[in-house]
């Protein structure tokens, strides 16, 4: 069930503002809505961006995400912090495309093309100030996550979530309904795995 996600009261969550927004959003607050889609919008897109590797379809699934939470917020019962709600939210959504597109033998490797032009995989680093410095850099980002993006799932997940989202173990863990013993015994293997990806490349 999209909702419950811990055993904990739903009252344990009630002094994170973001609950206090979705709550507010619940009752019919439009406008508590629209401050969680300006705080949250773009880390989920980048977290789904980094996960599927393809910036169309991370854009359309994040937009999925928050069509969910809309059409569901009657329902909405804290069980978790939202930030933990909502990642779990854009987890699933992504999981599920990228199955759907296995089953169908489609791609994601090659770049989305939109008049002629290819779009990059990864979003360039401006806040880099020599070009040799930002050339260097986009080369070993767009390396560094064509080798995340090789691992297995759950090891792909908790990478993202704990390299470029800042996670703690247990967040990690509540996000992918496991334990933290597990979530550092999966960050373990993925730094044994990448280590040996990229031992010969940087």
């Amino acid at each position: 069930m999209l909702f419950l996600f811990s055993q904990k009261n739903s009252n344990d969550y009630l002094s994170d503002p973001d609950v206090q927004l979705m709550l507010s959003f619940r009752e019919g607050n439009q406008a508590a809505f629209e401050d969680l889609m300006r705080k949250y919008f773009t880390r989920l897109l980048n977290f789904i961006y980094r996960y599927v590797g393809n910036r169309e379809l991370a854009e359309d699934l994040t937009q999925e995400v928050f069509i969910r939470v809309y059409k569901t917020a009657h329902r909405y019962s804290p069980q978790s912090k939202l930030q933990t709600w909502l990642y779990t939210i854009a987890k699933n959504v992504s999981l599920n495309e990228l199955r759907r597109l296995k089953n169908k033998n489609i791609s994601l490797d090659q770049p989305i093309y939109t008049n002629g032009e290819g779009l990059k995989r990864q979003v360039e680093d401006k806040t880099q100030k020599a070009p040799d410095h930002i050339l260097l850099e986009n080369e070993k980002a767009e390396i560094i996550m064509e080798a995340i993006q090789s691992l297995p799932e759950n090891q792909r997940i908790a990478v993202i979530l704990r390299r470029y989202d800042q996670f703690s173990y247990d967040e990690i863990a509540d996000t992918m309904k496991t334990s933290a013993k597990a979530v550092k015994s999966l960050l373990s293997r993925a730094k044994e795995n990448l280590r040996e990806k990229l031992k010969n490349v940087i």
